[in-house]
Parts: C-alpha cells; sequence; structure tokens
C-alpha cells in the first residue's frame, strides 16, 4: 500500500458507531454544521496530515466512531471560546504528529495532562493565547474532562455529556455507543418515544425497572436545545 494513501477508519464493535445526525443530536449541534466540520476539516485538512478518513460510508449512511464524535466537541468549545478555526486545526495537527494519534482532541494528555492546556506541548506552540485566554481553555476543558473516562492508552472512552453525576452515559461497548443509561443496555431514546407515546415518567420507570430520576434525565438529555 502506499504510505501517502488515505486509510479509512472502518465501523466497529466497541468503537461507537455514529451517523452525522447522530453526532449532532448527541452533542446539540446543528446537523449542517457537523456536516460541514466533517467534510471540510476532518476529511479534508486535517485528513491530509494523518492519513486517515474520519468518516466511512457515504451519503446517510456515513458514520464516525466515538473518538471523532469526542473531538468534534472539543472543537466547539474552543471555537466558542474565540479561537479561530484554523489555529485549532493547527493546534490539531501539531499535537497529532507529537502525539503519534489521529485522536488529538480525545487524548488525556492534551486535554489533562499537558501544564498548560491547549497552549503547548514540550517547545510546540499549540495555540497562542495570553494569560485570560489561558486560565479560560484550561477551565473549559477541565470542565469537560470531568465529563469522560480514558483508557489505558489515554484516549476517550466514555462520556457523561451531562456530567458524571447524571445517568445518560455514551459508551461505546454498549448500543453501538448510542446513549444510554448507565448500567444498563437501555436506549435514552427508547424513553423518549414512550415519553412522547403518551407515557408518564413513574410507569416508564416501573417498567424499565428505573428510578424516576433517570427517566427524566433521559428525557431531558433527548430534549435539550440545539446551541
Amino acid at each position: 500500500m502506499n504510505p501517502e494513501e488515505i486509510q479509512s477508519i472502518e465501523p466497529a464493535l466497541g468503537t461507537g458507531i455514529y451517523t452525522v445526525p447522530d453526532v449532532a443530536q448527541i452533542l446539540r449541534l446543528p446537523l449542517t454544521r457537523v456536516r460541514r466540520w466533517l467534510d471540510e476539516f476532518w476529511n479534508g485538512r486535517l485528513s491530509a496530515t494523518t492519513k486517515i478518513s474520519y468518516s466511512w460510508g457515504k451519503g446517510r449512511e456515513r458514520v464516525v466512531n466515538f473518538q471523532t464524535l469526542i473531538e468534534f466537541y472539543v472543537f466547539f468549545k474552543l471555537r466558542e471560546l474565540g479561537i479561530s478555526t484554523p489555529k485549532i486545526l493547527q493546534a490539531h495537527e501539531v499535537s497529532s504528529r507529537l502525539l503519534q494519534t489521529p485522536f488529538p482532541f480525545a487524548s488525556s494528555f492534551l486535554l489533562t495532562d499537558s501544564k498548560t492546556l491547549f497552549v503547548e506541548i514540550g517547545n510546540e506552540i499549540l495555540i497562542t493565547a495570553d494569560a485570560r485566554l489561558q486560565y479560560e481553555i484550561k477551565e473549559v476543558m477541565e470542565g469537560f474532562c470531568r465529563k469522560i473516562e480514558f483508557d489505558a492508552d489515554k484516549l476517550a472512552s466514555k462520556f457523561w455529556p451531562l456530567g458524571k453525576d447524571r445517568s445518560v452515559v455514551i459508551d461505546p461497548q454498549r448500543q453501538l455507543g448510542q446513549p444510554t443509561i448507565q448500567g444498563t443496555n437501555i436506549l435514552a431514546e427508547t424513553l423518549h418515544r414512550l415519553h412522547l407515546g403518551g407515557e408518564d415518567t413513574p410507569t416508564i420507570a416501573q417498567l424499565y425497572g428505573l428510578t424516576e430520576t433517570q427517566v427524566e434525565e433521559a428525557l431531558f438529555f433527548v430534549n435539550r436545545p440545539v446551541q
């Protein structure tokens, strides 16, 4: 195989399988924005550096894995801080090379271990930031990392979108990574559909052996407004 050939990340059990609408729903981002990020940034500029295609399939059937989902979230949070897209993409390229992973934005080293989070690794500058911006990046990333569990390879392996004190978890080892109630295979979307069908919270909780709080958290998760 030509070493310059782009390799596709194929879907596999345990890695999470997410369509573009799935990503938009889980992260509560506009669908068009997620699609553009995937085409223009991850499968465009970043793919040229990592030699990886971050999606598999075509059209509506295109899917990404769990680490790409996490990278989209980190990208969004950095953009919220006012950091320009070119600077964020450059940070991805540099950190990907230094950390030797196509998913540096899902790495615990970049998110938690680097003394100046997302600002530099060793002598390499990732994002030029004054003291105020450094503080803001640190606050945002530390808050995000409290929602993440990392594996032995220091890559994100689970994500609690509402925080670890809530029931909803994104675990690629369960239900292909779709949002579930922690410790179960019960999909948050299943509870939502029952509620839309007219079932009340106590009834749904009784049907699935859950607490009413768990059901309420699942409904809140599914119905969050788009950011």
